[in-house]
């Protein structure tokens, strides 16, 4: 498996993390690799993981505040605002 590089996690969308991530637990369960392919795989598992959790909760606060909105109890508004505090 070539790996993109560390940084490039935090520009994959849901689906292309999801799918790395997939890839990448099949890959070691498959097991056969050196102890530092291992834990270089397993680091980036991590991260992706991560990723797809942090994309996640994005987008379960964005559906909350939208059905909020809809009922009146809040106005959609930027949802970035969240992100500063």
């Amino acid at each position: 498996m070539t790996e993109p590089g560390p940084g490039a996690v935090d520009e994959l969308a849901f689906d292309g993390a999801l799918a790395e991530l997939e890839r990448t637990v099949a890959e070691l369960e498959a097991g056969g690799l050196a102890l530092e392919q291992t834990l270089a795989l397993y680091e980036r598992a991590v991260a992706l993981q991560q990723r797809c959790e942090r994309l996640l909760g994005e987008a379960e606060l964005r559906v909350r505040r939208l059905v909020e909105g809809a009922r009146g109890a809040i106005a959609e508004g930027d949802l970035r605002d969240d992100e500063a505090g």
